[in-house]
């Protein structure tokens, strides 16, 4: 399902209706004789099919062929409009609607807005009961965005996981390493924390890009996750810093996970990074110490080991 309707096929859809729909549009006003209207479409048509191979192709902002998508329907439908004055306002809830679906909604109710208000200004005074309709429309339209803008956002607060990779975000790593911390003094348990640095995520994010990084980030969640036990606890605490939370782990047992992740971890070997570089050290609550400043610690260790 996710396959099928990825944003990139139905993005592609887009671009092969708008050219199939303008060409139709275009084959009309031939067959209809308005040989003067024919230019607009007919450039429209080739620059949809510009957009298309961009969308297709590699190399090009995302970006870049959606605006020209927008910008074309805007010009056909002024287009439309300026060669028959009797055509129906409701056309604009075409480009209306293109714009929440190829824009942010924010920067879609800006444009509309702007828009509305060239629309009122330039329109005649018997057209503004239909300009009020067209106001109720653009606001239907940016009801389902500002829905899924609310739904996204409150996944993204309730999610426990980081958004990048599989390992907890580093409000929930911090709580269950609390939980952990605060059963550990209470029932006389041990408990360990091994704190990783990548070091080449950065040079692999500046030098191949976001793809880079997340293949980084993908293969170290992997490895630690298919090393580690059940209720161990891998956390992203920083960009490139990680915290495996060993409940139950004494110093030696701590020692043995980090030599058995370095040996693993030292297999990895990735296309654009090449062998996966992972610094590894353990810190241990000491007795009596408060979590607030074991919490400082383990931070000053992870600066300590990128500052290397």
């Amino acid at each position: 399902m996710n396959t099928l309707f990825s944003p990139k096929r139905l993005m592609t859809l887009a671009y092969g209706t708008s050219i199939i729909a303008m060409v139709a549009y275009t084959l009309w006003l031939y067959a209809m004789g308005s040989y003067r209207e024919l230019l607009v479409p007919l450039f429209v048509s080739l620059l949809l099919l510009a957009c298309l191979l961009m969308h297709v192709g590699q190399g090009t902002q995302p970006a870049l062929p959606r605006l020209i998508l927008l910008i074309s329907t805007y010009v056909v439908v002024l287009s439309a409009v300026n060669a028959n004055v009797e055509t129906s306002s409701l056309w604009w809830g075409l480009p209306m609607a293109a714009t929440f679906l190829l824009l942010p909604l924010w920067s879609a109710l800006a444009v509309n807005t702007a828009s509305l208000i060239a629309w009122w200004w330039l329109a005649p005074v018997g057209v503004i009961p239909l300009s009020l309709g067209v106001v109720v429309l653009a606001l239907l339209l940016a009801l389902p965005p500002w829905e899924h803008a609310r739904r996204r956002a409150l996944l993204l607060a309730t999610d426990p996981n980081d958004s990048d990779c599989n390992a907890y975000h580093v409000d929930t790593l911090k709580e269950r390493l609390n939980n952990e911390f605060q059963r550990a003094a209470m029932l006389n348990k041990r408990l360990a924390v091994l704190v990783l640095h990548l070091p080449q995520l950065d040079m692999a994010g500046e030098q191949f890009g976001l793809r880079a990084q997340t293949a980084l980030l993908a293969a170290l969640c992997q490895e630690v996750n298919s090393r580690c036990r059940d209720h161990d606890i891998l956390g992203r605490a920083g960009s490139a810093t990680f915290w495996l939370v060993l409940p139950d782990t004494s110093e030696s047992g701590a020692l043995l996970v980090r030599e058995r992740l370095q040996r693993s971890l030292s297999h990895c070997v990735l296309v654009e990074t090449g062998q996966l570089e992972v610094r590894i050290a353990t810190c241990l609550p000491l007795r009596k110490e408060s979590f607030e400043r074991y919490i400082q610690r383990l931070e000053a260790r992870a600066d300590a080991m990128a500052n290397v």
